[in-house]
């Protein structure tokens, strides 16, 4: 699944196609997504202009005059400006067709992304609504992990996984961001320091910044708006690792599933 990175470097691929332009018309080619493409989209877009794209979590938000059409990629979504008469190939759901003749192109082979209309303010939409803090923002930091920990028996890992504590951080990133703050992801929130999560909240930060400016980590579907692939996985230090030698030095990396989610990390400098 595309995760914070991927979406946000889409986002940064997409907005300066969009911004400004008045939409034409919407295609919707299948509208059974993971939930029913809303059926306002259709009538309600065209005729508006896009004046930015925000990022919410996941979720990419492209702010209209009355408005904002909410999109999740899902697992295998793909979002691609190409010129309005580019041949529809398979999987290609839904164009939102713009003045200047490029049409901004939603790709999904598995059908689990999202397209929304909102004509109230995003913050009340209900899969927005319950949402923590963005991890690259102001309100996120050690302090918060720590408050937010108290009392939490299940594992570090799961507790940043989690949306209400932080969105975006993702199975890959969360494992890379525990090796580099050297904490065990099978240790109990409740019963790590405000220091250690100092350490992680700053690795959190490092990790998602880095993938974003590599263009994110490619595994297996995710392609970028302009085709190409990320290259943070060249950069990983645990994640996919197993069997491998510590960056550090120590032992090698080890896979065990937390959560229903493959993790790795260095059972020798985590802990």
């Amino acid at each position: 699944m595309p995760e914070l990175p991927e979406v946000e470097t889409t986002r940064a691929g997409i907005e300066p196609h969009v911004r400004g332009q008045t939409v034409r018309t919407v295609i919707v080619r299948q509208p059974q997504l993971r939930w029913p493409v809303s059926p306002d989209l259709a009538h309600v877009l065209p005729g508006q202009i896009i004046h930015t794209v925000h990022r919410r979590a996941k979720y990419l938000l492209f702010e209209a005059d009355t408005g904002h059409a909410c999109l999740h990629l899902g697992m295998s979504g793909r979002l691609r400006i190409v010129p309005a008469d580019t041949p529809v190939a398979r999987h290609d759901h839904v164009d939102i067709v713009l003045d200047n003749d490029w049409t901004m192109r939603f790709n999904d082979a598995r059908r689990f992304g999202s397209l929304f209309w909102l004509d109230g303010p995003p913050e009340q939409f209900s899969l927005l609504a319950h949402l923590g803090p963005e991890p690259l923002g102001d309100e996120f930091d050690g302090d918060w992990l720590y408050a937010r920990s108290r009392g939490k028996k299940a594992s570090v890992k799961t507790f940043i996984m989690d949306s209400a504590t932080v969105v975006g951080v993702g199975n890959i990133y969360a494992c890379e961001a525990l090796h580099a703050a050297r904490i065990h992801p099978r240790r109990p929130a409740g019963r790590i320091g405000r220091i250690r999560y100092r350490a992680l909240a700053k690795a959190i930060r490092q990790v998602l910044a880095d993938a974003i400016i590599a263009g994110g980590t490619t595994l297996r579907d995710y392609i970028g708006v302009d085709g190409d692939t990320g290259y943070f996985q060249l950069r990983l230090a645990a994640y996919g690792k197993t069997g491998e030698p510590c960056p550090r030095g120590c032992g090698p990396i080890r896979r065990e599933v937390i959560g229903q989610r493959s993790t790795f990390f260095c059972p020798v400098c985590q802990k």
